[in-house]
């Protein structure tokens, strides 16, 4: 298996475009270096661009605290995101690379009366739907996570919790190279520094993009940019549903191991893992207003640490390094968007809002089957940028303990 530290040089060599592929994703980030990769490998289709205006995997693939779970309330979320999770769990050996995917446990917490009804709900779906979720009571809840601030007397007693045990976290640069380096070896084309400016277009259907380097002729065109979605499908003429937020995080100095699982809690919206370096992560909501800054208001981040200082104790000794944002598309019913569009030979991976790396390799499956067929597979059907005009909504706001 590769070392992870160890990237090919050849992927720096950033190749002059040809003038036509197949197909052209647009963003080379985790979704788009995924989706590249089972275009290759599931569907035969190796002329592929995949388009950066930056570098490989610079964008908020590198900019999230690398959450894996698929405990989601409706039968929808739970589906595509259990489908990821069954691919995460093989993902290393599939790719020849190890991503430190860590199954340590995700644990929900819950504080108050309509959490625990929540909470109890969730793990039955999630059991109806075979996704593995158990409730804890506060007692088991401190057994699992001994550092976890169970006293009454706190502003958010922890009441219980549900725990998804084959949940984790896995280094997210680690995994965008993963794939990177695979979609390289099939003959897929990593371009950056390559800007898509325009569409061009035949009537109604796209037949190529406008870039920084020059004009681009493709078959199919797959826009996968976070948080610049609406841009690019106003570039090609239609409109999205979706609003971008930034979302905050931070990271701590390196520390001995003192934490053994995810923690989140939806009621004081904050989110706590321990990376393999020794780092505390930690995300909170996202900032209330619209915006492509990547930073964030000082009082959520605040809001956020002290939540998370009362929750554990024990982290009032610790440092902060560094924060930071990620831009996020959000989508009115919290859930993607990923299928066809307006234009033919046009397709949209978008509005993830903050779940979108845990669906990394669930979103590239199905968008590939999506892209190479003209088509969505069963799993991303519900997700169609129609269902805003039927009412089919997977509201996701709130359900899934933390959208995270």
């Amino acid at each position: 298996m590769a070392e992870p530290h160890q990237h090919p040089e050849h992927l720096w060599r950033n190749p002059e475009p040809k003038r036509a592929y197949d197909v052209v994703i647009v963003g080379a980030g985790g979704h788009g270096l995924a989706t590249a990769y089972y275009l290759a490998k599931n569907h035969g289709i190796t002329n592929v661009a995949v388009l950066e205006r930056g570098w490989l995997a610079g964008g908020n693939v590198a900019r999230n605290t690398t959450v894996i779970r698929s405990n989601y309330l409706w039968d929808e979320s739970a589906a595509i995101y259990e489908h990821s999770l069954k691919l995460w769990e093989g993902l290393s050996e599939e790719l020849d690379y190890d991503i430190l995917f860590s199954q340590r446990g995700v644990l929900n917490l819950v504080h108050s009366l309509g959490d625990m009804r929540e909470g109890r709900r969730r793990v039955s779906a999630n059991r109806l739907n075979g996704i593995d979720a158990e409730w804890l009571t506060t007692e088991e809840v401190k057994a699992f996570c001994p550092i976890v601030n169970t006293s009454p007397d706190v502003r958010y007693p922890v009441m219980g919790g549900t725990l998804q045990r084959r949940g984790g976290i896995a280094k997210h640069d680690y995994v965008a190279w993963a794939f990177a380096r695979k979609a390289d070896e099939m003959g897929v084309d990593l371009i950056q520094n390559c800007e898509v400016t325009g569409f061009d277009r035949e009537g109604n259907r796209v037949v190529g993009v406008q870039t920084n380097r020059g004009p681009i002729a493709a078959g199919r065109v797959g826009i996968c940019a976070a948080g610049h979605s609406t841009v690019l499908a106003s570039m090609a003429g239609f409109d999205l549903p979706i609003q971008s937020h930034p979302l905050q995080a931070l990271v701590s100095e390196l520390l001995e191991p003192v934490l053994n699982c995810v923690v989140m809690s939806n009621a004081v919206h904050v989110y706590v893992s321990q990376a393999h370096k020794g780092e505390l992560v930690m995300g909170a909501g996202i900032d209330p207003y619209n915006s492509y800054a990547q930073r964030g208001s000082p009082h959520v981040i605040e809001y956020q640490l002290a939540a998370a200082v009362e929750l554990f104790p024990i982290f009032s000794r610790a440092h902060v390094v560094r924060t930071w944002a990620g831009i996020v598309d959000v989508a009115p019913d919290a859930s993607p968007i990923l299928g066809l569009t307006p234009i033919e030979n046009l397709f949209i991976n978008c509005g993830w809002g903050t779940g979108g790396f845990k669906a990394t390799p669930g979103a590239g499956f199905v968008y590939a089957h999506t892209i190479a067929h003209g088509q969505p597979h069963a799993l991303n059907a519900p997700f169609a940028l129609e269902r805003f005009v039927t009412g089919a909504l997977i509201d996701e706001h709130g359900a899934a303990a933390v959208a995270h």
